[in-house]
C-alpha cells in the first residue's frame, strides 16, 4: 500500500520542507540578508554534491541562456530577501499566505512570455484573492502594511522567476538552472552584505541553534526538496505536483500555531481571508487542469 503511494507521500513531505521554511524565518534569530547568504551558500554546497552523485547536469553551454540563467537569479535572490523580511516584520503565517498568491501572478505573466490567450476566469480568481488580502489586512498596523507589501512583491518575484524558469527549462536542463541561479544569488547578496559593511565574522556569527536550523533549511527544505522534486515530477506530473503546492501555506499555518504560538495574534479575519485566498488558489489549479486536458484531447 505505502509503495503505490510513495510519491505522493513524497511529494507531501517536500510540501512540509517548504512550509516549515516560513516557520525558519522566525526560528533563525538572523538579520535577513545573513539568514538567504547561509541558505544558498549550504543549498548549493549540497545540490553539488547531490547533482554530482546522481549524475544531472550542472552546465549551461549556451552563453545566451546563461546570462539569462543569471539575471533570473537575482529574481531568486530578491524573492527569498523580501519573503523572509516580510516575515521578520510580521507572522509566517501572513508570509507564507503572501507568497501563495504567485500562482494568480503567472496568470498574466504566461499570456506575456509564452504568448497564451488571456483568460478572464483566471483574472476574476484574481480579484477574488484580492478580496482575501483586504481580510487578512483589516486592522493592520503601518509596519504590518510595510511587511504585506513585500511578501505580495516577494510573490511577484517567485511568479515571474517561475514562468522564465519554465521559458529556459524547454531547452536547459533543470538541475543547471538552478545550479547557476544560486550561484548568481550567492554573488548578489555577498556584494550586498560587503557593500553594508557587513562581511565580517561578528556579522555572520550565529547560535548552535542557528547553524542548526540553517543546515536544516540549506539540506533539506532546499537542496533535497528540489532534487526529489525533479523524482516526484517525472512520476506524478506537473499538474498533480503543482496543485499540491497550493497546500503549503495551509501546513505553514498549521505548524505557526504550535511552534510559534501565531494563533495568539492573528483574529478570525486573518482566517477568514486566508481561507478565502487557498480556496481561490486551488480552484485555480484545478481550472487549469481541466483546460489543459481538453487541450490535449483536441
Amino acid at each position: 500500500m505505502l509503495k503505490k503511494f510513495k510519491y505522493h507521500i513524497l511529494m507531501h513531505v517536500i510540501i512540509f520542507m517548504w512550509g516549515f521554511t516560513g516557520i525558519l524565518g522566525k526560528l533563525i534569530h538572523l538579520p535577513t540578508l545573513q539568514l538567504v547568504w547561509y541558505r544558498i551558500l549550504i543549498a548549493g554546497l549540497a545540490m553539488v554534491i547531490g547533482l554530482k552523485l546522481l549524475g544531472f547536469p550542472m552546465r549551461i553551454p549556451n552563453k545566451k541562456r546563461r546570462f539569462q540563467v543569471l539575471g533570473v537569479g537575482v529574481l531568486v535572490a530578491t524573492h527569498w530577501l523580501t519573503f523572509y523580511e516580510s516575515i521578520q516584520l510580521s507572522t509566517a503565517s501572513l508570509g507564507i499566505l503572501c507568497l501563495s498568491t504567485a500562482t494568480l501572478h503567472v496568470t498574466w505573466l504566461e499570456p506575456i512570455i509564452f504568448k497564451k490567450q488571456f483568460s478572464w476566469i483566471e483574472f476574476s480568481f484574481g480579484l477574488l484573492v484580492i478580496g482575501g488580502i483586504y481580510f487578512v489586512s483589516s486592522d493592520f498596523d503601518p509596519k504590518q502594511y510595510f511587511a504585506l507589501g513585500l511578501g505580495l512583491f516577494s510573490a511577484l518575484c517567485a511568479a515571474m522567476f517561475s514562468v522564465f524558469n519554465a521559458k529556459i527549462a524547454e531547452d536547459t536542463p533543470a538541475p543547471a538552472i538552478t545550479f547557476h541561479e544560486m550561484i548568481m544569488g550567492f554573488v548578489v547578496i555577498t556584494i550586498a552584505l560587503a557593500f553594508r559593511g557587513e562581511l565580517t565574522a561578528k556579522d555572520l556569527s550565529m547560535t548552535w541553534s542557528d547553524f542548526w536550523w540553517l543546515l536544516f533549511l540549506g539540506i533539506v527544505c532546499t537542496s533535497f526538496a528540489f532534487i526529489a522534486t525533479i523524482e516526484v515530477m517525472k512520476r506524478l506530473g506537473a499538474f498533480t505536483v503543482s496543485l499540491s503546492i497550493n497546500l503549503e501555506p495551509v501546513y505553514t499555518i498549521l505548524l505557526a500555531i504550535p511552534i510559534l504560538n501565531e494563533d495568539e495574534i492573528l483574529n478570525g479575519n486573518f482566517y477568514a481571508g486566508s481561507a478565502m485566498i487557498i480556496l481561490v488558489v486551488v480552484a485555480n489549479g484545478i481550472y487549469k487542469g481541466i483546460v489543459s486536458k481538453k487541450r490535449s484531447l483536441s
